[in-house]
């Protein structure tokens, strides 16, 4: 629930459709509100068969989800190391990207962190023109630790995706369809991802899920990749340099509105 006692996010599903909308204000950030349910909800539609398709939307114009709650990461303990198995948020992720049927994610707005990671685990993207796109952590003295650095390479290759990672910088919506980060920019991204997410749901539920299936069949090695990603973000953790950036991210306005629309630069001040 959200401060005001409202659900962080709804479920509506019509014609086999579920579409999942996320409405955490003011930026929408992955905290303990939106969080949990977004866990609890990848669960219940995996498991589902009455839903034969998935979009993620917001209710914000402004934001997808802005990224993970930065006061949350600094409360993480900072000793725990390489995981054996899968986080909570890894294992979220991993439920929209291999559940057996598909799943879309329409953005509009800002995007970055833990929730761009969340969209990457999606099997398609559509986005508005004014979508922007934004992997933040490294100026932040941590790295993409939610599948940023195994999902984004396998999207767009070696090169653009270290620019992306390392340069922290925001990415508009055209050069993100440029370099196949989204399948397309839509005037309506909702609009495109429900028609399309109805016209899949309308084929035979088995024939979608052996053809998903064979598809990811591609993605070889990808839960070692994320539990080494996760033992590097641990071990940033314990870099007090790291605390720092974060603290300084939001002592300068990082998570309210005013300073998540100006991110690039804050990101470039968290250097100073």
């Amino acid at each position: 629930m959200t401060a005001d006692g409202r659900p962080a996010l709804r479920v509506d599903v019509s014609d086999g459709v579920a579409v999942v909308t996320i409405d955490n204000p003011p930026v929408n950030l992955f905290d303990l509100s939106l969080y949990p349910a977004m866990v609890r909800v990848s669960d219940e539609l995996a498991s589902d068969d009455g839903v034969r398709a998935v979009v993620l939307a917001s209710a914000n114009p402004d934001f997808f989800i802005a990224h993970f709650d930065v006061s949350l990461i600094l409360s993480l303990p900072r000793d725990m190391g390489t995981p054996g198995t899968l986080t909570d948020f890894d294992r979220m992720c991993e439920n929209f990207r291999t559940m057996p049927k598909p799943t879309i994610a329409a953005i509009d707005g800002r995007v970055g962190g833990g929730g761009s990671e969340l969209t990457l685990a999606c099997d398609m993207r559509f986005a508005s023109p004014r979508a922007v796109f934004n992997q933040p952590e490294v100026a932040l003295g941590i790295l993409p630790g939610g599948g940023g650095t195994v999902r984004l390479p396998r999207l767009i290759g070696r090169n653009r995706a270290m620019e992306v990672v390392l340069g922290s910088e925001d990415i508009d919506a055209a050069t993100a369809e440029s370099w196949g980060w989204v399948n397309r920019v839509v005037a309506d991204p909702l609009a495109h991802s429900v028609a399309l997410a109805r016209r899949i749901a309308s084929f035979p539920p088995n024939a979608v899920r052996e053809a998903k299936a064979s598809v990811l069949r591609n993605d070889t090695g990808v839960e070692d990749a994320l539990l080494a990603e996760s033992g590097g973000f641990n071990r940033l953790l314990g870099d007090p340099r790291a605390r720092t950036a974060m603290e300084n991210f939001l002592a300068r306005g990082g998570q309210t509105k005013e300073g998540e629309l100006r991110l690039g630069e804050l990101a470039v001040e968290l250097g100073d």
